[in-house]
């Protein structure tokens, strides 16, 4: 240790520009504020996954080579990262987190499941940091395995994007609209009726019963009337032309055509019947994807620039499975569709919007309810003549560890004597915003009671520690709504 000291030592600044403290490239560091996004984004893709039924694995983090060789087309092989031989298994790290479900399937002999798998998948690929592209980054995948109906797992699947691409980018023009996030949900079901009344009416309805201001209304009225600028395309049409005779082809051909259009006709409506509107599904002969497993339906989900994408690929698990070679039997196919989100994308144009329309800082404390402690002593006594009573910590930490066990999210100062405006400054910190204060203080603790403020109005009420609990809760439950 000392002569590697006396080492860099030697080498001064040298040392460090050529060591330089970074992540490898491809990948990054998230801070507070970063995580609040990311954990809020995952747990509404989460919450709507679960919503469809959809139970979770995890799969190990490297496979096999041969088991994801072959499967990515000649583009996507390239861009796997091998690892070095261990004890003569060679290794890979995954690409994505189809292959790796498919190989589950047929390791444990499973035919039929819906599941939804969240993690970090690796790939060499030339990293665009800015437009959302790494090394390292998280996918979120939904897939069902087994039989079904024709195109009504597709069509769920759509669903579930629908379901998804429209919520995180309503919260997100709240968010660009400095709109408080306990209005939220209020404020989501005035823009609901969209389709109903004109914006005019909901415009009004935001600001007479929801509290909005003015300018929080317009900002928001700025993104949700964004589609009538631009014209609908008509899916219809396009399917009208590829089943007339403009195509020149051989009669089979055409009837593969026929056939394919039909299917996505009927995946329209059943998208349609689960909920999805025909306006945001548009057919695109273009759309092709670079991955070799899939069969069927393909997808896209596009906002600015790709989102998310599957489709079906019925053959993948019979890759693994290869009875055949053993005994004879016919290989067994799994019949499986899916869609995965790349949710570094949908950060990035999150906060794009928040950084473009300058919206307030994200909240990174979970905290609920912030202890402080005042120090004792007549308000006529001089600061230095006050006496501080060292009960005071012990009851702040009495009172942080009631409420932990009744499952509310509290801390305290570490301080044994902190200044009063330290406590509330932190709580009306822009990053911790925490709604609510309990302050104790000698006079009141003689009363068994403690102050409870409200960050926000600044209002205090006097409460029982016998019902602070129940009070608390109360509190939260209305804040929530």
């Amino acid at each position: 240790m000392k002569k590697l000291e006396e080492k860099m030592a030697e080498l001064g600044d040298n040392f460090k520009s050529k060591h330089e403290l970074k992540t490898p490239k491809g990948t990054q560091d998230f801070g507070p504020e970063q995580m609040a996004v990311r954990e809020k984004v995952i747990g509404i893709i989460t919450e709507t996954f679960k919503r469809h039924g959809a139970v979770t694995i995890d799969t190990p983090v490297f496979e096999l080579r041969k088991v994801l060789m072959g499967k990515y087309g000649e583009e996507g092989s390239k861009l796997v990262y091998n690892l070095d031989d261990q004890d003569g298994e060679l290794c890979s790290m995954r690409y994505d987190l189809t292959v790796p479900f498919a190989r589950y399937l047929a390791a444990n002999k499973i035919e039929k499941i819906k599941r939804y798998q969240i993690a970090k998948v690796y790939r060499r690929d030339q990293p665009v940091m800015t437009k959302g592209r790494f090394r390292e980054f998280y996918q979120c995948d939904f897939d069902v395995a087994g039989p079904g109906e024709l195109m009504m797992q597709e069509a769920e699947c759509l669903k579930i994007a629908d379901e998804i691409n429209h919520r995180l980018l309503l919260e997100a023009i709240f968010e660009a609209s400095s709109i408080p996030s306990n209005l939220f949900k209020t404020v989501s079901s005035s823009i609901d009726k969209l389709d109903k009344i004109a914006w005019a009416d909901v415009r009004e309805e935001l600001i007479n019963e929801k509290g909005l201001n003015e300018l929080m209304a317009d900002s928001i009225g700025k993104f949700v009337c964004i589609g009538e600028e631009h014209p609908d395309w008509d899916n219809s049409s396009l399917f009208d032309w590829f089943c007339s005779d403009n195509l020149s082809t051989s009669e089979e051909v055409r009837k593969s055509i026929i056939k394919a259009i039909d299917e996505l006709k009927l995946l329209f409506n059943y998208a349609i019947l689960f909920g999805c509107k025909d306006s945001r599904i548009v057919f695109s002969p273009s759309l092709a994807r670079g991955l070799d497993y899939y069969t069927g339906i393909i997808y896209e989900v596009v906002m600015k620039g790709s989102v998310a994408a599957g489709g079906r690929y019925d053959k993948l698990v019979g890759m693994f499975l290869n009875l055949g070679e053993k005994s004879g039997k016919k290989i067994r196919d799994v019949p499986c569709v899916g869609i995965s989100f790349g949710i570094e994308r949908l950060f990035a144009i999150m906060e794009m919007k928040m950084k473009n329309e300058k919206s307030c800082a994200v909240r990174t404390s979970p905290t609920q309810v912030y202890v402080a402690s005042v120090k004792s002593g007549g308000n006529n006594q001089k600061d230095e003549e006050k006496i501080y009573k060292p009960n005071m910590l012990f009851e702040r930490m009495k009172i942080c560890a009631k409420l932990w066990a009744a499952g509310i999210r509290a801390e305290t100062s570490y301080k044994a004597n902190p200044k009063l405006l330290e406590q509330f400054q932190f709580c009306e910190n822009e990053s911790s915003q925490i709604p609510w204060l309990l302050i104790v203080a000698e006079d009141e603790l003689a009363q068994n009671s403690v102050k409870l403020r409200c960050v926000a109005t600044r209002e205090e009420t006097l409460i029982s520690l016998d019902n602070l609990v129940n009070v608390l809760n109360e509190k939260l439950s209305m804040q929530q709504k």
